[in-house]
């Protein structure tokens, strides 16, 4: 049975202001930005899930409604068996310690006033019942296990780098025992220097507790590394789902082909499909009707005015799109 299961998840973020105020005096429903509409997608024990595509299109609105840091609009969100979508604060706390969130910035995601050592062990006073010594041990072996030394844990987040601050978070994401990590773009602020050096962590974390990730990123080099596989997602929703060697080797919808193509390789010479998408992504307050892409394709046709339909290829991956 799937570790996370997402079906149907949508969230929609209703405008104040001006804009509302011209649809009303207009007689016109109240704006909405349709963040998220239609995504569904399953993570297993021990599975890397990434969930890849271009600033804007809902990523990080889908971690946060998975965290329950925003209230879906509707949709389901199982974990293991028990539907949180719906769960009040009081409900949804036990789970906290099992669900846990690596965020995009090391600086921003840490309390200035707290040393290292304070931040992972408020993550334990807020979940467990371990007294004191067992707390100061349980920190003291989850920041070793990340890289950081003892004569690391009483700084605080300005007397550390910017990859030891990342390694603060995801001690704190590990102390409570977690089964299913968030990891919303763990090495986008960070130097490429760096990088290897988390992705190779947070692999070697996962292989020895069997944690499961989302991985959420527009790096596809590192997803590829990472990921067993991946979720293309467009406007709100997921193009295609496959595994990552398949999805990489034969990408079948036409944003993960032109996704691909534009990834950079050091090669001059190498020989890669040139798929160019046209034009500017709609806003999501005004969505086209049928495909997502329409407009923006190299190979549309009429048909893809239609509803959207999400169906499993011969290659047994998933794709949005009438045309595959």
């Amino acid at each position: 049975m799937p570790l996370v299961e997402v079906r149907e998840l949508q969230m929609h973020f209703p405008l104040g202001g001006l804009p509302a105020l011209l649809a009303r005096l207009r007689g016109l429903p109240a704006p909405v930005v349709r963040a998220v509409q239609s995504v569904s997608f399953d993570v297993a024990p021990g599975e890397t899930l990434a969930l890849v595509g271009e600033s804007g299109c809902g990523k990080s609105t889908v971690a946060r409604c998975l965290l329950r840091l925003l209230d879906p609009t509707a949709g389901s969100i199982r974990y293991d068996g028990t539907e949180i979508a719906t769960l009040d604060s009081d409900a949804m706390q036990p789970l906290r310690r099992n669900i846990q969130m690596v965020f995009q910035d090391p600086t921003a995601s840490l309390n200035p006033r707290l040393t290292a050592r304070r931040m992972v062990e408020e993550a334990l006073l807020l979940h467990t019942a371990l007294d004191a010594a067992d707390r100061r041990a349980r920190v003291d072996g989850v920041l070793e296990e990340v890289g950081l030394g003892r004569e690391l844990a009483d700084r605080h987040p300005h007397e550390l780098s910017g990859g030891q601050r990342q390694r603060v978070n995801i001690a704190r994401a590990i102390a409570t025992n977690p089964r299913f990590v968030v990891l919303d773009e763990p090495t986008s602020a960070l130097d490429v220097s760096l990088r290897s050096r988390i992705i190779l962590l947070l692999e070697s974390l996962r292989a020895r507790h069997g944690l499961s990730y989302l991985f959420i990123s527009h790096d596809l080099a590192t997803v590829k590394y990472l990921a067993g596989r991946v979720a293309v997602m467009y406007l709100g929703v997921i193009v295609e789902l496959a595994e990552t060697g398949e999805l990489f080797a034969r990408p079948l919808h036409p944003y993960t082909r032109a996704l691909i193509a534009a990834v950079p390789v050091p090669d001059p010479d190498s020989q890669r499909e040139r798929f160019v998408l046209e034009g500017e992504i709609p806003s999501p307050m005004e969505l086209p009707s049928g495909c997502p892409l329409r407009g923006r394709c190299p190979i549309e046709q009429p048909v893809c005015a239609e509803p959207r339909r999400s169906g499993k290829s011969r290659l047994g991956r998933y794709v949005a799109c009438h045309r595959v």
